[in-house]
């Protein structure tokens, strides 16, 4: 692919693709540093992982590739406020605790914020790239990303979020469009407002803003890369199209219910973490969302908390009608290779859809 934009050129990237973020252990240091070597950007989701943990997936990266990768956090968002009553959220998961032979759920703690210590770890990662999602952090810690020379990136899923993330000082803002996999990045409004498709998104951004713009939500192959760049993209970021690679660190079960689900098959729901995401559904969220109980879901993170030992028994036993299978509408389009070859077939695809693009001279036109 000859296409370079401002932003393989400001992350010395041969390809205008990258690797999101995946946190929770799908995207490995070994998916990541095959991303980097590919061509493309690897990012690491850090957003679960205690900086320790931050400090040690790093050095791995860095260990498999020279290549520049990313990192990133979730922003910080306002303390979750706290149920006076748990008992709802507790009777409806308790049956599939005791079904997987877990002991009764208790009440989760409001987990602590630990985003500046998550933040220094990253600083200290090595990291050529940093990304956020669910708002915006404070001018100080933008100003110590920046002056530790990463390359900021924000999420927004409408123009009026891009355009306080410009002002906030990004670099480039990644348009999440209502197609993509996991969860939501709305941080100015309702999330339903926030529902916007990427091929009407990205260019409207494009126009609002003076920074890169990333696609985001849907794009699974080369002729999704060609669509984004054709609207003004300067890369596109993919996620579930890594999610099937051999690197990628889910059970595979949840690789498994990609590979076999269709695009009719997902749907934004708060039942697994009390903040809407986009996953294959499953039998736990269409009974939790039957129910028609809110009480019975927690305000994200604690519903996170309350389902995680459901969703870590269900991946030790690929029980997948239990996880969260975060996955994006294109899912019919997903495929089961290894990261690095995947990467060259998305080159491969991309420069054929423009080639595809260019008129044919007839033999008698002059």
């Amino acid at each position: 692919m000859s296409i370079q934009t401002v932003l393989t050129q400001r992350l010395r990237l041969r390809y205008p693709i990258i690797q999101a973020p995946l946190a929770g252990g799908a995207d490995t240091p070994q998916l990541v540093a095959a991303v980097c070597n590919g061509g493309g950007i690897g990012f690491i989701g850090a957003a679960y992982s205690t900086p320790e943990q931050i400090l040690q997936l790093a050095a791995a990266v860095r260990s498999q590739t020279r290549q520049p990768f990313g990192i990133n956090l979730f922003a910080p968002l306002p303390a979750a406020e706290m149920p006076s009553d748990f008992s709802a959220a507790l009777q409806w998961v308790a049956p599939y605790y005791a079904e997987l032979g877990l002991p009764a759920p208790t009440a989760p703690p409001v987990p602590p914020s630990r985003f500046s210590e998550q933040l220094a770890a990253c600083l200290e990662s090595g990291a050529a790239a940093f990304s956020f999602t669910f708002g915006c952090p404070s001018p100080e810690a933008i100003a110590a990303i920046k002056q530790h020379g990463m390359f900021l990136m924000g999420t927004a899923t409408t123009v009026d979020e891009a355009i306080i993330l410009e002002k906030a000082g990004v670099e480039a803002i990644v348009a999440q469009g209502s197609e993509a996999g996991g969860h939501r990045g709305t941080f100015n409004g309702i999330f339903e407002a926030g529902m916007i498709g990427t091929i009407s998104l990205v260019p409207q951004i494009v126009d609002a803003v003076t920074v890169p713009v990333i696609a985001s939500g849907g794009i699974m192959d080369g002729r999704g890369i060609a669509a984004a760049l054709a609207l003004g993209a300067g890369a596109v970021q993919m996620g579930t199209a890594f999610l099937t690679c051999d690197e990628a660190g889910i059970p595979n079960s949840y690789k498994q219910a990609i590979l076999g689900a269709r695009e009719h098959q997902t749907r934004v729901t708060r039942a697994f973490s009390g903040r809407p995401a986009r996953g294959i559904v499953n039998r736990f969220m269409d009974e939790v969302e039957s129910s028609k109980l809110p009480e019975a879901v927690l305000p994200f993170p604690l519903q996170n908390a309350l389902t995680r030992p459901l969703r870590t028994a269900a991946a030790n036993l690929e029980r997948p009608e239990f996880l969260s299978l975060w996955a994006g509408q294109g899912v019919r389009m997903a495929r089961r290779l290894p990261a690095a070859e995947l990467v060259s077939r998305l080159v491969a695809e991309t420069e054929e859809a423009i080639a595809r693009l260019h008129p044919v001279r007839s033999a008698t036109s002059v």
